[in-house]
């Protein structure tokens, strides 16, 4: 019996190698013929809205280059939250994708008391997609067309003027929370679930004015639906350049960007986060989808998952300040 043992010892040793690189293969096998299956895009906002476009322009060009169909999850609520937290729960094989925000991974922690997930530890950078300038929009009724007469009209009739939102926490929002502050004037903030419909009553006069992201109000600005008052961003905007910036207009040093990026769940292996990064700078390279972004008043962004971890670290810390500076909350 004793002489048997070692015999067995080495049999199951082999045996449980055997095993584990037989249950290795599959994974990388899963890496190399990634995808084999439809791949879904969550957005954290409703359908219409910026992070929207923005992420069915790039997901038919990674159809395009990865050969199966991209569909996009609409998830809105909560400043972006529902969706982010929707997509973190997600198996980590690549097949899940998060079209982030400003929002979701640089002002939520600082917004509300209790993330439903964490905007560091649950995803996987791969790369910002794109820029985007905010511009103040009123509805053409409103009795004020600069923001000079804004700031006089909110002065003289203190918490009469409402500003939509996408939701609270959106850089839609904070825009407006760092105008009220660096202005001082008294305005109501007024939440939805994703720019669309705020936009909606914003055309129908039941609110005053957004900080909207570009895309989705500049269709509406050339229609002359909409008035453009200024754009939030330091520079003024190729695609309206006739629109003075916030700071030009008579709030010295304001300034708000939003930006987008496309996060994997955290715990995706590796060959798989690297196909998708390859993907999807080989989309946001190509003319059309530039071009597509630029009408839409965006500016394409390629970067190295590490580039773009390094600028959320920096932008959580900038905003973290506005929030705490302005004393917004999350509603």
């Amino acid at each position: 019996m004793t002489s048997i043992r070692p015999i067995a010892r080495r049999t199951l040793l082999a045996t449980s190698l055997a095993a584990l690189a037989a249950g290795a293969l599959p994974l990388g096998a899963a890496a190399q013929d990634f995808p084999a299956k439809p791949i879904t895009i969550v957005v954290p906002f409703s359908a219409g809205g910026t992070t929207d476009i923005l992420a069915r322009v790039i997901g038919q060009g990674l159809q395009k280059e990865l050969g199966q169909s991209v569909v996009v999850d609409n998830r809105a609520g909560a400043g972006g939250n529902i969706g982010g937290a929707l997509a973190a729960k997600a198996p980590a094989d690549g097949y899940t994708l998060f079209m982030g925000t400003v929002g979701t991974h640089a002002i939520n922690e600082a917004l509300y008391k209790k993330m439903p997930f964490d905007p560091v530890k649950d995803f996987a950078p791969l790369t910002r997609v794109a820029n985007v300038p905010n511009l103040l929009v009123a509805n053409p009724k409103q009795p004020f067309k600069t923001v000079q007469e804004l700031i006089a009209y909110a002065k003289a009739h203190p918490g009469e003027v409402n500003f939509g939102s996408s939701g609270s926490g959106s850089s839609i929002h904070l825009s407006g929370e760092l105008f009220k502050t660096m202005a001082k004037v008294d305005m109501v903030h007024v939440p939805y679930k994703g720019s669309a419909p705020a936009v909606t009553d914003l055309l129908g006069n039941q609110i005053g004015i957004m900080f909207d992201n570009m895309p989705s109000a500049i269709q509406h600005v050339r229609a002359g639906k909409l008035h453009p008052i200024a754009v939030t961003t330091a520079q003024r905007s190729p695609e309206l350049p006739d629109v003075p910036t916030i700071a030009e207009a008579g709030v010295p040093g304001y300034e708000a960007t939003s930006w987008f990026g496309m996060f994997a769940v955290a715990g995706t292996p590796k060959p798989v986060l690297d196909k998708l990064h390859a993907a999807l700078a080989k989309v946001l390279a190509q003319p059309d989808v530039k071009k597509k972004i630029a009408e839409q008043g965006g500016e394409v962004v390629i970067e190295t998952p590490e580039q773009f971890a390094a600028f959320i670290k920096t932008e959580t810390a900038k905003w973290g300040k506005v929030v705490k500076e302005s004393g917004a909350r999350a509603d």
